[in-house]
């Protein structure tokens, strides 16, 4: 009699269980970022927007650390099968070190992707197949000038360098920096180099894949060798601040955006800390590509944002593909460009900036308009990149070693880079 009461019950509990479970299966996905506060910010946006769209699935953030640290992290629970059902990682050269063909979810049939800018896709694309959707804007690698110098000066903005040395003469004259440099934090010495990327590729268009093949040099190829002779030049003219060696980013910043100086080589991501820190001037700093030999030829080197991806091991798949879909949609994209300050222009086609971007973020515009007048930064269509490459410009910008020379350096530390990445024919 006990064991029919308790199988009676049992019975009850079951479909009181039923009763009160919804109409629809509910799925949790799990959403791993890094722990800057626009990503987070970003993320936060996205997931709210989404759950109030498609309430039966849930999304929980997990933040984790950047850099090395972070590496480690995605790379580590892609190698034991713990990642995340989505994650938020970088495009280009380190997305390849993952596999993605043997790691990762092919998304190239979302619908998002049909409006997302080829130029991105070059950067998720492994085997003929896409495996990212854009997290955020495109950034872009030049020169920010302040536009109350050119205005008084009358200065046009020069595509050539030999215009660019001819402003810069001018600026000196008149008694201001023609060109911040800021080497006390040395990573910003390096844009010289880094931001001429698309004037090499214009030149040497094959250069990164001979480069990574180990078939093409800095040293050896005399458009590579440019930035370093770029430094060389802004240094010997005496176009400098006289305290470049003990500046820092915040000191560029605030020289380019007050009016200290004409020029400050930069990423664009430094329109987001000139509105936070003289938010006053923003409208006052301006932006236009490294400058070439020819101007004909004169585009934009860009850094491309993360993306998002999912696992082959995520457990919730073709929910995760909806989720990464809405954010590669242009309702995704304007969460997001409503959500930061914008760093350079959005990369989903429909995705329209809000009329009060800043004047720097408009000055980018006419490139992507214009076919052929952008293309990724070297880092992201080649997994080389020597990490002594900040102290090398250092050197060349101060003074201290001659270009060639710089360059046969840099190529021997991209020797030991390369060596330890494994790479073949090295």
């Amino acid at each position: 009699m006990t064991h029919r009461i308790k199988l009676i019950l049992a019975g009850a509990s079951a479909l009181l269980a039923f009763a009160a479970s919804p109409s629809h299966a509910e799925t949790t996905l799990s959403f791993l970022i890094d722990n800057n506060p626009d990503t987070v910010a970003a993320a936060e946006a996205l997931v709210a927007a989404y759950q109030a769209k498609v309430p039966d699935v849930t999304i929980e953030i997990e933040p984790r650390a950047g850099g090395g640290e972070g590496d480690n992290i995605i790379k580590t629970r892609l190698a034991t099968g713990e990642m995340s059902d989505v994650f938020l990682y970088n495009s280009g050269s380190l997305l390849q070190a993952l596999k993605p063909a043997q790691t990762l979810v092919d998304l190239s049939g979302l619908e998002s992707q049909v409006k997302v800018d080829e130029g991105f896709k070059s950067v998720v694309r492994a085997d003929g197949k896409l495996y990212g959707v854009p997290f955020g804007t495109a950034m872009a690698g030049g020169i920010l000038y302040n536009r109350k110098i050119y205005q008084d000066l009358g200065l046009t903005v020069p595509k050539t360098w030999a215009d660019f040395m001819a402003n810069n003469a001018k600026v000196k004259t008149s008694g201001k920096v023609a060109v911040a440099q800021t080497y006390r934090d040395t990573w910003t010495s390096q844009l010289f180099v880094l931001a001429d990327y698309y004037n090499l590729h214009a030149v040497v268009p094959n250069f990164a894949a001979d480069y990574t093949a180990n078939k093409a040099k800095y040293a050896e190829t005399p458009a590579a060798t440019k930035g370093f002779e770029r430094l060389k030049d802004v240094h010997d003219a005496g176009l400098m601040n006289e305290d470049f060696g003990a500046a820092s980013y915040d000191d560029g910043l605030r020289m380019v955006a007050t009016g200290e100086a004409a020029h400050y080589p930069m990423l664009s991501f430094a329109i987001g800390a000139i509105k936070q820190n003289y938010p006053e001037n923003l409208a006052d700093v301006g932006f236009f590509a490294q400058p070439s030999d020819d101007a004909q030829t004169n585009g934009l080197t860009l850094w491309m944002p993360p993306a998002l991806y999912i696992p082959l091991t995520s457990q919730h798949a073709e929910e995760a593909k909806k989720f990464v879909d809405f954010a590669g949609s242009v309702e995704g994209c304007k969460i997001m460009v409503e959500t930061n300050t914008v760093q350079g222009p959005p990369l989903i086609d429909g995705c329209d900036l809000p009329a009060d971007v800043p004047p720097a973020v408009n000055d980018m515009l006419p490139y992507f308009e214009a076919k052929g007048k952008t293309t990724p930064a070297l880092e992201f269509v080649s997994p080389v990149k020597g990490p002594a490459l900040e102290q090398i410009t250092v050197e060349v910008g101060s003074g201290i070693r001659q270009p060639a020379e710089a360059a046969k350096l840099y190529d021997e530390d991209v020797r030991k880079q390369a060596k330890q990445l494994g790479l073949p024919n090295w």
